[in-house]
């Protein structure tokens, strides 16, 4: 445990530091706290604590996330489930975050994606462009069948626009 001192920094000070810069998943607030070297007893209740405040809140992380995720930089379901998890987010609130990334809106998200991937590589030749369209539409964790009919779709719209 460590040992605080009179020019130490409290559990709770390097929380609400932490705190600062993003919201955190309480998963990630235990291993930063756990770096600092405070002793079990200080983490859980500092972490508890911030819970009662309202300063950590897996579920609102999670829902958060997705919502920020699908209007700045669209990725499949699956992408968004991978990384939740990997902040450490609970399995029900991950799920229940889930619900917000429509399953519907996914070949629309993609189409959006695969539009911005044409444009960026136009001046590459067709099959070059076509796959690295593709490509990074499956980077981003979208599935062949749906990184094709997007990057079709995107690549068949900029001729149509660029025959005019």
């Amino acid at each position: 445990m460590k040992k605080q001192t009179a020019g130490s920094m409290s559990p709770m000070d390097y929380a609400m530091k932490y705190l600062t810069v993003k919201d955190r998943t309480v998963s990630e607030m235990q291993a930063y706290l756990d770096e600092k070297d405070f002793g079990e007893a200080d983490v859980d209740a500092t972490v508890e604590r911030l819970k009662e405040l309202g300063l950590l809140d897996d579920r609102r992380y999670a829902q958060r996330y997705v919502e920020t995720r699908l209007n700045t930089k669209p990725i499949s379901r699956r992408h968004l489930y991978e990384q939740l998890k990997g902040h450490g987010v609970p399995e029900a609130f991950i799920r229940e975050a889930m619900e917000l990334a429509d399953p519907e809106n996914e070949r629309e998200n993609a189409l959006a994606v695969a539009r911005k991937f044409a444009r960026q590589f136009a001046s590459l030749e067709p099959e070059k462009r076509r796959m690295r369209v593709l490509s990074r539409l499956q980077a981003r964790g979208y599935s062949y069948d749906v990184s094709r009919q997007a990057a079709e779709t995107a690549l068949s719209e900029e001729d149509e626009w660029s025959e005019l």
